[in-house]
């Protein structure tokens, strides 16, 4: 191998214990920094409420068109009316569920979005920087860090129940009420079904909607969006499954 010359420098030894990478956890925000992290945090909270909201029309949709199937079903086979109604009756209790479920993972994101209306977007359009709750920040924090159901799935099941499946589940029972007055003979009901007799739709239809009243009743109603969701900072609340995030 041949030397250097002597006028040459030995190249520097790449030192990687004096490279310091910048600490960012100990530096101070700025408030334009401040402000800029959280408009984009408002805008992806605001975006996701915006996708869940989405999915609850969705469920709306669908129980609308089932419905409306199944009462033109029923009307143009009156044999078989009475399986089509209790079908239409007891399918929308299942899209009422699911309704219910996806409404609690929108108030999540609800919740969050109307924290930072009330405290900062407010205080800037006031031109009042005082904030409603000072704790705020360290609520929707810990929220972030860790995520709780503000509703129950009761209060979520009766929230979806009184705010439009009550007028699909009126609408069954007039259409139900209209086919038992109706003038038929013992074979046009269960036509299809001969083994069960014939008092157990009405049964069946009487259990369903009285639980239907004893919920819209006895259940806490949810709080609207206008009030604070966390009145403690420890919000106690349920834990998100770790399946359903």
């Amino acid at each position: 191998m041949s030397a250097l010359p002597p006028d040459s420098k030995p190249p520097r030894a790449f030192n990687q214990a004096k490279i310091q990478p910048p600490d960012f956890e100990e530096s101070q925000l700025t408030r334009s920094e401040y402000i800029t992290a959280l408009a984009h945090f408002y805008r992806a909270e605001m975006y996701r409420s915006m996708v869940w909201r989405t999915r609850l029309d969705t469920t709306t949709n669908w129980a609308i068109i089932s419905t409306l199937a199944i009462l033109t079903t029923s009307l143009n086979n009156p044999v078989y009316a009475t399986e089509a109604l209790l079908l239409g009756m007891f399918v929308n209790v299942i899209f009422l569920v699911i309704e219910a479920r996806r409404f609690r993972f929108f108030d999540v994101w609800r919740a969050r979005v109307r924290m930072m209306e009330e405290n900062f977007y407010g205080g800037i359009l006031r031109r009042d920087q005082t904030s409603t709750d000072k704790d705020w920040g360290c609520q929707v924090a810990d929220d972030l860090l860790c995520p709780r159901f503000h509703l129950t799935r009761i209060q979520a099941f009766r929230a979806r129940l009184m705010r439009n499946f009550r007028f699909i589940f009126a609408l069954f029972l007039l259409a139900w009420i209209g086919h038992r007055l109706a003038p038929a003979g013992p074979e046009k009901f269960l036509s299809g079904l001969h083994v069960f007799p014939h008092w157990l739709p009405d049964l069946l239809v009487g259990l369903l909607y009285t639980s239907l009243v004893l919920i819209a009743i006895f259940t806490p109603k949810a709080p609207p969006p206008e009030e604070a969701y966390w009145p403690h900072p420890d919000h106690p609340g349920e834990d998100i499954s770790s399946l359903d995030v």
